[in-house]
């Protein structure tokens, strides 16, 4: 017999949100119109450690999956009233992470590869060899593992790119993505575009408000970059109240339309509190910067786009302010 890994097959992980170090039976459910096959499949499956459970009918088994959770189901192809196929299709609709595998006593393919179509783990030929019954049960358990292992690894791959808080990239992940653009734009002789931006008198706001609302200010202030951006921009918080967007493939005068288009929502969306701010509203100051047009590499891109947003602060804020040509010898 073989065991995923070197693991009980009917023993599987808990959600990463659980225990780690404890585990849970795999769930099982045999859908069989026979009640001699059905403690068969049930005997064999036992000793293996799952927890199984027993419907009689396509249906049956149907309203059960609805109701409750399983991993499993190994259904009969041919049932009285909802086939086994039936039964796959049925499992595909719902909201579960169920595998289905189908049992048939047609030596033809034709029956397993339509199951296959449907959404079928696998399939077992009836009559039935015991090992066969317990090595695809076992796999169809090992690819349900690894399928969460590799969900869980995208998981918090993803969460240590984001920023907690607003859920925009991160200032490490952020210089990642630079880095990664002005490598592409130099390669093809392309341009890629930083605005950096931070928000007006934002001690004030905190001061006067506190803390958890200044986060929240933060929240719906990201909520307004992203639907500023393309799809292929990236958003970042660079930190406390200062944010950069990546924009790579268009010219300079238009990511100052880009920038000038999110200094202007911004100062038409309402924040909680914000007649406290010298404006009476909350606004940002935005400083932009080209590769390679205002700068050679990716450190001086971050520099020349943070000395443009100092300058817009300078001046009057609420405004947008771009990086000079630099001069080549």
């Amino acid at each position: 017999m073989i065991e995923p890994e070197g693991l009980n097959p009917g023993i599987e992980p808990r959600d990463h949100d659980a225990d780690p170090a404890s585990c849970r039976p795999v769930r099982l459910l045999i859908v069989d119109d026979e009640d001699m096959m059905r403690n068969f499949l049930r005997e064999v499956l036992n000793e293996e450690g799952y927890d199984i459970d027993l419907a009689a009918s396509g249906d049956e088994a149907v309203k059960r999956l609805e109701q409750d959770h399983f991993d499993i189901v190994l259904t009969d192809i041919v049932m009285p009233g909802m086939d086994g196929l039936g039964v796959v299709a049925a499992a595909r609709e719902l909201p579960t992470d169920v595998d289905v595998i189908v049992m048939t006593g047609y030596a033809s393919m034709e029956t397993a590869v339509e199951s296959m179509k449907l959404g079928a783990a696998d399939y077992i030929t009836k009559p039935f060899n015991i090992d066969q019954i317990r090595i695809i049960v076992a796999n169809v358990v090992k690819e349900r593992r690894l399928r969460r292992q590799a969900a869980e690894g995208e998981f918090y791959k993803e969460l240590s790119r984001k920023d907690g808080l607003t859920e925009l990239y991160n200032h490490r992940y952020f210089h990642q993505l630079l880095e990664t653009e002005v490598s592409r734009a130099e390669r093809y002789t392309r341009n890629v575009n930083l605005i950096m931006l931070d928000i007006d008198y934002f001690k004030q706001y905190n001061d006067a408000h506190g803390h958890p609302a200044g986060d929240m200010a933060l929240r719906k202030l990201s909520h307004v970059l992203k639907r500023c951006v393309r799809a292929c921009d990236y958003v970042a918080r660079y930190g406390g109240e200062e944010f950069a967007i990546i924009v790579p493939e268009i010219d300079v005068a238009s990511a100052r339309g880009m920038a000038e288009r999110i200094r202007r929502l911004v100062d038409e969306t309402e924040f909680e509190g914000e007649e406290v701010m010298p404006l009476g509203r909350l606004t940002v100051s935005l400083g932009v910067a080209a590769f390679p047009i205002n700068a050679a590499s990716k450190e001086e891109l971050v520099e020349r786009a943070d000395q443009a947003l100092y300058a817009a602060k300078a001046a009057s804020r609420n405004c947008v302010v771009v990086a000079e040509t630099r001069h080549v010898n």
